[in-house]
């Protein structure tokens, strides 16, 4: 009974006294769907996951994992015009587990018996064969960058100074070439073998995609910092196609993530760095679709050479004809397409394969880091006195700087390929037959891309020179030294004596390599020097 005259006591006369309370953790996380689970076309689907005490901070985004909780609901935020009566679920949870199949981020765990089995595959005399034979073996052909791949998924050795500096391990390689040469599928077998892998296209990508974005939460009305793919495949590889339809910005993006494998973040009142320890394999097209041998290396190269010099392997694939070559390819491809259906039992033991490949590479990844012998580091400072004297050499006989250059980096990469191949063999020392390997590797793609021009990989017949010469004999009677004339109008010119325009945009080429003309105003003008 209140007193006369006092205010009746309200429903709930407790008030909670701050100073007095006990307070715990408590995180809010986004649970999604694993990719491979989601139904074709549709978007994933996500539930919130509330945490509190010692589960608080113990995972990291793009962890996989099992959880227990409690299925309840919360009073979802009221807008202006939105029902009382609704409410949005989340899981209270209890226990978390990571799953150790997926692309777990804590260190994995082996048993005796696959460490056993891995010791005596990588004692083999034939293990790099083997390793290099199971990469992606419904591809044809290809030895070079099935063996660079291998590399990529292993790694070369992160090291860090006693300054604090760190030096990345991953190693970074470009396809660039022409269409149909199984770049994508590359690309796809990696997805599935690497232990943690993102595949994302050039088009479909932007900078905040690929490396971060910053979103306003809805109910506290704070941001926060999404990864982008950069970001969720740390510590893994990132497949980027369509790398040439990626807008320039976009690009510029990913600069930091490959070289000082962070990301700086200064949006909205966030400054932070994130890690993004990630190899990158990146598939191109030339600009004009095919690669043409007509063309020098800078103009079928269309990527700045910052992005260019951060790729340790640049391979140029081309689409040879050749009778005995295509006979083979399609000999091959249409038993690929026989047997699809055959049997399950040569699936399961791909899988099996796949399956030990992929814990074989976990194992080599967290067990061993090799590091340089005396002998095998004297090989390589001569191997790359040698390369950056021949290139300089090159660029002095063309006037022109090579389309890759060659700098301290790629020396940095040919170690990182050296150590990726001991790891492979389970070996703490990189010998010299490692270092020759990586070398000859090396070679093969990026000098070769930076070589590639027009003069080299072209070999005329005895009536095309002749042709050739008649075609110069007629563009020299139409124009005189010092003189300027449309192209179009002397290709017409010309045209009339019966030759093809093929042929003498051809020769143009020609005599412009050879300083003879020059294409002037956007290559609308050709004006003659000698």
């Amino acid at each position: 009974q209140s007193m006369e005259g006092a205010e009746p006591c309200p429903l709930d006369p407790f008030v909670v006294l701050p100073d007095s309370s006990k307070y715990v953790d408590q995180q809010t996380l986004k649970l999604q769907e694993s990719p491979e689970d989601i139904p074709t076309g549709e978007l994933p689907r996500n539930i919130l996951l509330v945490v509190d005490r010692h589960l608080v901070q113990k995972i990291v985004p793009g962890t996989r994992v099992t959880t227990v909780g409690i299925f309840s609901i919360m009073q979802a935020k009221q807008g202006k015009n939105e029902n009382f009566a609704i409410r949005q679920p989340y899981l209270r949870v209890v226990g978390l587990e990571e799953d150790s199949e997926g692309s777990s981020r804590s260190a994995p765990t082996f048993t005796l018996e696959e460490e056993q089995n891995f010791r005596e595959f990588a004692s083999q005399s034939d293990c790099l064969d083997r390793i290099f034979g199971s990469i992606a073996p419904s591809i044809f052909g290809s030895p070079d960058i099935k063996r660079a791949i291998a590399c990529l998924l292993f790694g070369g050795s992160r090291k860090r100074l006693p300054d604090g500096t760190r030096i990345r391990g991953d190693i970074n390689v470009l396809m660039l070439g022409d269409p149909s040469t199984a770049k994508s599928q590359f690309l796809k077998f990696v997805e599935q073998v690497a232990p943690i892998s993102v595949y994302t296209s050039g088009k479909g990508s932007s900078a905040a995609g690929l490396t971060a974005s910053v979103i306003k939460d809805p109910s506290s009305g704070e941001f926060y910092l999404e990864g982008g793919a950069m970001v969720l495949a740390d510590g893994g590889v990132v497949c980027i196609d369509e790398f040439d339809k990626m807008r320039m910005e976009d690009r510029v993006a990913i600069h930091e993530a490959m070289e000082q494998q962070t990301i700086s973040i200064a949006k909205a009142g966030i400054t932070t760095v994130l890690n993004s320890r990630a190899a990158v394999l990146a598939a191109a097209n030339p600009p004009s679709g095919r690669y043409d041998d007509l063309k020098t290396a800078q103009e079928n190269i269309d990527i700045q050479t910052t992005m260019l010099s951060r790729f340790d392997l640049i391979f140029i694939v081309k689409d040879e004809k050749s009778f005995n070559r295509d006979l083979e390819i399609a000999r091959h491809i249409v038993g690929v397409h026989r047997r699809a259906g055959e049997s399950t039992v040569m699936d399961n033991s791909d899988n099996a394969k796949d399956n030990f490949l992929k814990r074989y590479i976990e194992y080599c990844k967290h067990r061993c880091s090799p590091r340089l012998a005396e002998s095998a580091s004297q090989i390589l400072q001569n191997e790359y006195v040698r390369i950056r004297q021949s290139s300089r050499e090159q660029s002095v006989q063309t006037k022109d700087s090579p389309a890759v250059p060659i700098t301290v980096r790629q020396l940095e990469a040919i170690v990182r390929v050296s150590e990726s191949l001991a790891k492979m063999q389970l070996q703490l020392n990189v010998t010299e037959s490692h270092v020759r390997e990586a070398i000859r590797l090396f070679n093969v793609s990026t000098v070769d891309a930076s070589n590639s021009g027009i003069m080299d990989s072209i070999v005329f017949t005895a009536e095309q020179r002749e042709e050739f010469a008649q075609i110069e004999q007629q563009i020299k009677r139409r124009l005189a030294i010092g003189a300027s004339l449309s192209e179009k109008r002397l290709i017409d010119d010309v045209i009339k004596y019966g030759f093809t325009e093929q042929s003498i945009r051809r020769s143009l080429v020609f005599l412009t390599q050879q300083g003879d003309v020059e294409h002037r105003r956007e290559r609308r003008i050709v004006h003659r020097r000698r």
